[in-house]
């Protein structure tokens, strides 16, 4: 009888926290895959990789837990590093950035609006603001890339801890914060409810709408610091910046276990899929594999991960 307890103790541990072993199995095969991959400044490369999407992922993460989806988030990153560095001959470099912020904050506020007010499903919704923003973006650029002139801009992500980029730091902060939001405040807790069971949330008094208003506008707002860390970084701002990154951040929610359903996930568990998609991706470089394998396994791996949140489902619904 203790032994069977204690197999179900240990299959429930592995099944909540499964996405921990996948990335520390996928570490074992190319650290002995290749000789470069288990190297601090290899590591060091990982986590800034890693950190772009793991910034949009925090946004998502909240989006997803009220059971909606934002797909607009790589344009809002490309419209964002487009006001960071256009704007600067003509405001300067630190009011530009501001404005690129705000142009994500008002972006969001914009998605969560139309979502809360109109009764659209939010993927229809984002997805006219993928199309519109990136749209926005190639005639704000005039379809060419824009390059920074004040190059003090540049060297702020050059700042190190060690191997730890501050793009890095960033992330690991920005997520450690939201993790505590998500746990620890009447929003989170007010996240969790309302996509748990959004008619139960609204009857229990709380303001569903304005709730989902605030958790767009928050996403759109890390999308934003997303596109002006990545133009810091490149000196460059691309009207292609962050195509197809949406999908990226989306696996490495679902990866973490974040229900697309909505009522379940963690930040914690998002950073593991972070990490275990930025491992795979690196991995996979250093080996020299076509892209096309890579877009192959990745596209493996998101089926994996849709199998696992199923499992989860029927086991807690069991």
């Amino acid at each position: 009888m203790r032994t069977g307890s204690a197999l179900h103790i240990a299959l429930s541990w592995l099944l909540r926290n499964h996405i921990w072993v996948f990335l520390a199995l996928t570490v074992l095969v190319f650290s002995l895959a290749s000789p470069y991959f288990l190297t601090l400044n290899n590591m060091g490369n990982l986590l800034t990789q890693g950190a772009f999407i793991g910034i949009l992922a925090i946004g998502m993460t909240l989006v997803m837990i009220d059971g909606e989806i934002d797909l607009s988030v790589g344009a809002i990153l490309a419209l964002a590093s487009a006001l960071a560095i256009g704007l600067q001959d003509h405001m300067g470099v630190w009011p530009a950035v501001i404005l690129g912020l705000l142009s994500g904050a008002a972006l969001g506020f914009v998605n969560g609006t139309l979502v809360a007010l109109s009764g659209m499903h939010s993927f229809v919704v984002t997805l006219g603001g993928l199309i519109g923003i990136r749209g926005l973006v190639f005639v704000y650029s005039g379809e060419n890339a824009l390059m920074v002139q004040d190059f003090s801009y540049t060297e702020i992500p050059e700042v190190y801890l060690g191997p730890v980029s501050l793009t890095a730091m960033i992330f690991l902060a920005l997520a450690l914060f939201f993790q505590w939001v998500l746990s620890s405040t009447r929003h989170g807790r007010e996240t969790y409810a309302v996509g748990d069971n959004i008619e139960a949330a609204h009857d229990s008094g709380i303001n569903v709408k304005r709730h989902k208003i605030i958790n767009f506008t928050l996403c759109g707002t890390l999308a934003a610091v997303c596109g002006i860390l990545l133009s810091m970084r490149l000196g460059t701002a691309e009207p292609n910046a962050g195509k197809i990154w949406e999908l990226w951040t989306i696996i490495a929610v679902v990866l973490g276990g974040t229900r697309l359903q909505g009522g379940y996930g963690s930040l914690w568990m998002t950073i593991g899929g972070v990490l275990t998609l930025a491992v795979l991706r690196n991995g996979l470089r250093l080996l020299n594999t076509p892209n096309y394998v890579e877009l192959m396994v990745m596209g493996a791996v998101l089926v994996l991960a849709l199998a696992l949140d199923k499992l989860l489902n029927h086991r807690e619904g069991s």
